[in-house]
């Protein structure tokens, strides 16, 4: 069991185990000896629901990558290959298969396609002459997974792109049929909400698919009150803003995939090693961050320039228990201690590590290009000067710093201005492709596509009067002690985050004017439950919101949510799930051509 994912109201490891017995129901189909065959990109989020014990009580004895040419010497029975259904992933497989040694032991080749099998994909395997050699072919529902106990991610990385570039609506099928699974486990969810072209076309899948099943009736009481779906083009300025929450800098700064990290190691060397200067790790310090870990969920969601004096304090009462030991005199009381022992060192173990991370990032906050950044990213958001060419922005490419950061600034002033003056824009473009290459015309269309950076039309600029409506800048925030969820940015409010908050209390009727500025329609659908199952909330019970994020969702968004459930008198708590973590660097990246 991962505990972590059982500490909310909602047990998250009711999913887990759900996909963990899928998956062993698969491996016991091929009797023998087994050797997997990864596709590189879903190692990551099958870490997270099945260790390597689990698939060698399976009898797993090898894994590979996958990879061209001829498959590794392995003496087993069925070879697995575990894929996404991707063209040029299946070119490689028909490589793996046709140069298999027919003079050794056959092998039995199966294939396991994840999330969904496609019928492309077995076309091109027919086509290369190699689909009869598969005994399964199977698909792997794994649609959602759980990262924490109130986070769960389809981890699909082009599923922006996919939506609004290129019309795609596989990560949306996806995604409700995801949803339909969590309704299989915690029952209808009574109310959809939703804001959006997105989550318009995922609530009638879902309606849809509700529609198909009517033979079985759902009899679980629900764990849910209300769904809310939202379209990340409803609020395109949050991820391009740096987050400011210690949780969210880690990613800006390192990337934290499948809620892992890598770091440089010399900051985690011990005092010996860095004192003699010799034998200093070179292979970078992985860690895994989540709840798991009692210091990591109490700091994560803190803006960075509250995690210091949690730091401090720890380490004081870290060093007052390991004094304690001076105290114990009898047998008892010595026991007492060494009992506690394994618990005070891992928490030592855990501060040294944060101390360490909160040093690396210090480095890079305090810089003088980290505050100039976001001094304007913040003149941006509180809607000063975003009308003309801004001279950071210029300097920025004159020096040609990242290519990643430019478009982040220069997206984030088109955003906080409704699209930008065709002389402004025409003068950014152009000085992108002097300094960078004209290849990255691609990348600035796609991003003009998406609605990042486009001209102003119809002369207007609406953000203003959206930033008043929705509070989404605010002058004095607290940092020590937030009272709002602004705090995650120091002084901008998540655009998406406070439409959940408004809707939660006092509802959207509140904010109608807006809600029609904003891109999409917004909806409301009501699920029958059977007699019986509808809930009588205690009184002082919060709500359960699922908050669906389609295109993707930052930490700082996260962290901002976690901030609402745990307010006295909020009334919400919230679950989030999303098509993928990401950040403004990690989007932008995703949404740029590759020069060939």
């Amino acid at each position: 069991m991962a505990a972590h994912l059982s500490y909310g109201r909602v047990n998250l490891n009711v999913l887990r185990e759900a996909v963990r017995r899928e998956l062993r129901e698969f491996l016991d189909k091929c009797a023998g000896s087994k050797a997997i065959v990864w596709d590189e990109y879903l190692t990551g989020p099958f870490g997270l629901i099945a260790q390597y014990s689990l698939l060698k009580e399976h009898e797993v004895e090898k894994m590979f990558t996958l990879k061209g040419s001829r498959l590794p010497a392995a003496d087993v029975k069925n070879i697995i290959f575990f894929v996404r259904p991707r063209l040029e992933l299946m070119d490689i497989i028909a490589e793996n298969v046709l140069s298999e040694d027919r003079r050794g032991p056959a092998r039995d080749f199966h294939i396991l396609f994840v999330p969904r099998r496609s019928l492309l994909c077995e076309q091109r395997l027919k086509d290369l002459g190699v689909l009869g050699s598969f005994i399964h072919r199977e698909e792997y529902s794994l649609d959602l997974i759980p990262f924490d106990g109130d986070l769960l991610s389809m981890e699909s990385e082009g599923a922006f792109k996919e939506c609004y570039l290129e019309s795609d609506q596989t990560s949306l099928y996806h995604a409700a049929k995801g949803l339909m699974t969590l309704q299989a486990l915690y029952g209808t969810i009574p109310q959809i909400f939703g804001k959006g072209e997105c989550a318009r076309q995922v609530a009638n899948m879902m309606i849809r698919m509700k529609r198909e099943f009517t033979g079985s009736q759902n009899s679980i009481f629900p764990v849910f009150d209300n769904l809310l779906l939202l379209d990340r083009n409803v609020d395109l300025l949050t991820p391009l803003a740096t987050q400011l929450t210690y949780e969210g800098l880690i990613d800006e700064i390192y990337g934290i995939q499948n809620s892992f990290v890598k770091l440089p190691p010399e900051k985690f060397a011990s005092k010996k090693q860095g004192d003699s200067g010799k034998d200093l790790p070179t292979e970078a310090k992985k860690l895994q961050l989540n709840s798991a870990e009692e210091l990591y969920a109490e700091i994560r969601d803190k803006n960075f320039n509250a995690v210091g004096s949690v730091l401090s304090k720890k380490a004081k009462v870290i060093s007052a228990a390991f004094e304690e030991r001076h105290n114990a005199k009898t047998v008892g009381e010595i026991k007492q201690f060494v009992s506690q022992l394994p618990h005070m060192q891992a928490a030592r173990g855990s501060l040294a590590n944060h101390t360490s991370i909160a040093e690396l990032i210090k480095d890079v906050t305090t810089s003088e290009d980290f505050f100039d950044k976001l001094t304007v990213e913040q003149e941006f958001m509180s809607g000063i000067d975003t009308d003309k060419v801004n001279s950071y922005i210029e300097d920025c490419i004159a020096q040609k710093h990242p290519l990643i950061k430019v478009l982040r600034l220069v997206c984030l002033q088109s955003v906080c201005n409704s699209g930008l003056k065709q002389k402004v824009l025409d003068y950014y473009k152009r000085e992108i492709l002097q300094t960078y290459g004209f290849e990255h015309i691609l990348t600035l269309h796609n991003l003009e596509k998406a609605g990042l950076l486009k001209p102003q039309t119809g002369g207007r600029n609406n953000y203003p009067t959206i930033r008043k409506t929705l509070r989404l800048w605010m002058d004095d925030v607290n940092e020590q002690n937030p009272t709002d969820i602004s705090y995650v940015y120091s002084g901008y409010a998540p655009l998406s985050v406070r439409l959940a908050q408004l809707l939660s209390r006092p509802g959207w009727r509140s904010i109608e004017e807006v809600l029609r500025i904003l891109p999409g329609p917004h909806f409301e659908e009501r699920q029958p439950l059977p007699t019986g199952l509808q809930k009588k909330r205690q009184p002082g019970e919060n709500r359960i919101t699922l908050i669906f994020f389609l295109g993707g969702v930052t930490f700082a968004e996260i962290a901002a949510l976690r901030f609402l459930s745990q307010l006295e008198d909020g009334g919400t708590e919230y679950v989030v799930a999303t098509t993928k973590l990401m950040n403004g660097a990690s989007w932008i990246e995703s949404l740029m051509e590759k020069p060939f």
